[in-house]
């Protein structure tokens, strides 16, 4: 069975919408395994969410191309807790939450307390934001 069949069928498998790189070493060699990403990305079973960062993929109803199965506030706290940071709600959202605003958080923004990330994880134009505790 080919590398890229292998990692199509593991994904499918998986109740995780969030892959890393790392997750499809055991498959090959890493020419291989990003000669098989690269196939699974077009034919649209995965979205490239971040460097090494996948997701699982639908196509989009309006325009038919491929998007992450679930929106991008699901997605970056999934995978930057997959990269080993703790994360919690911003500031703007706990306030929200807890009745003390009426304002609705716009955009996507994570609290990552004192974590040193850089990390970009984006999707069509619309990325993640990162507060600091």
């Amino acid at each position: 069975m080919k590398v890229s069949n292998r990692i199509a069928v593991s994904v499918a498998k998986k109740a995780d919408v969030v892959f890393l790189r790392t997750d499809f070493e055991r498959f090959g060699s890493p020419s291989q395994v990003s000669r098989a990403l690269y196939t699974l990305l077009s034919k649209g079973a995965l979205v490239r969410v971040g460097l090494g960062v996948y997701a699982k993929a639908k196509p989009s109803a309006l325009s038919g191309k491929p998007i992450p199965a679930k929106p991008l506030e699901v997605l970056a706290p999934r995978a930057l807790e997959r990269l080993g940071v703790t994360v919690s709600p911003s500031r703007l959202a706990r306030d929200y939450n807890e009745g003390r605003s009426t304002q609705v958080p716009a955009g996507v923004v994570v609290n990552v307390g004192k974590s040193r990330i850089v990390r970009k994880l984006a999707f069509n134009g619309k990325s993640v934001e990162y507060e600091r505790a």
